[in-house]
């Protein structure tokens, strides 16, 4: 039997240490992650409705009453109208805000704190206060009836009816929320990008005529390109995964008008205890994420490139 020299026990330890120190996170996240994964796949194709007896094998069925079920429809199209109305705003309005406070002017450290703080509310906290400002004798409506804009006030969590025929003004409202929490995280992000393009590039760029809003255009924007693909995709997981804020401010009503996937995945978990059936929603919303992901994946190569 060869012995090993001290030289190669080195390497075999050098090879060795990455592996180790990853151990401890790949165990913990095995146990909470992985294997709890695993089974919700396998309980998607089971039924399991008494927590006390082992589950049944029952194949497709899941799948086929999810096919079927007008309900589950209803959720991902308000998942997708939150998308198409969240995510567009999140990528523009926070560049745009960046771009203000990113100026050398007086007081822009407090515009910064002001812009920020709603990212470190917690979000029971902001449901609660949205909840009180959009309420029939709410803030909102006495403002509103002030003014003479609409003397009966708007139901703003209470109404099915849609915005122009396409999103339900409770949903529209829950919207609004989302987008005024995470308005000062993008722009964070934004303002570390901005931060990190040298200034000569303006400067040389004044000097061929592309100066005030045109350099914008010309020379922030392509160069921000990278943080536009991350946010809009980071901005669309977030909206397809929304639950904090439909749970205390609306609990998926008026007649399903706001409840998104993760809120019916929830209810037929913990109210109605169809795991099986929930765990079968799961997987199609983990596809859905999965499909964000790889497109965010996608996308940074291409700006690689």
């Amino acid at each position: 039997m060869q012995k090993i020299t001290p030289y190669q026990w080195i390497v075999v330890k050098q090879k060795l240490t990455p592996y180790i120190f990853l151990l401890p996170a790949v165990v913990i996240l095995s146990l909470t992650v992985f294997w709890p994964a695993l089974q919700a796949f396998y309980l998607s194709f089971t039924t399991y409705e008494n927590l006390g007896e082992a589950p049944q094998w029952i194949g497709s069925k899941n799948f086929l009453r999810l096919w079927k079920d007008a309900v589950f429809w209803k959720t991902l199209e308000n998942t997708i109208l939150y998308l198409l109305g969240v995510v567009p705003i999140l990528v523009t309005f926070p560049l745009i805000l960046a771009i203000l406070v990113n100026q050398k002017l007086r007081g822009m450290t407090w515009f910064r704190t002001a812009y920020y703080t709603p990212v470190v509310i917690s979000m029971v906290v902001a449901g609660i206060a949205w909840k009180w400002l959009y309420a029939e004798n709410g803030l909102l409506n006495q403002i509103l009836k002030n003014i003479g804009v609409f003397a009966e006030g708007i139901p703003w969590l209470t109404s099915p009816e849609k915005i122009l025929g396409i999103v339900p003004i409770s949903l529209a409202s829950v919207m609004a929320v989302t987008i005024w929490k995470g308005l000062g995280y993008y722009m964070v992000i934004y303002l570390a990008g901005l931060q990190s393009i040298p200034t000569d590039i303006y400067e040389a760029a004044a000097i061929d005529g592309s100066d005030g809003m045109r350099k914008h255009w010309d020379i922030t924007i392509p160069l921000m390109r990278p943080y536009l693909a991350l946010v809009a995709v980071i901005s669309a997981i977030s909206a397809t995964k929304v639950f904090e804020e439909v749970y205390i401010m609306t609990q998926g009503g008026p007649l399903n008008s706001s409840k998104t996937i993760v809120y019916y995945l929830y209810e037929q978990a913990f109210s109605n205890l169809e795991i099986s059936y929930a765990c079968t929603i799961g997987l199609v919303l983990f596809l859905i994420i999965l499909g964000l992901s790889i497109l965010r994946v996608a996308l940074n190569q291409e700006e690689m490139r």
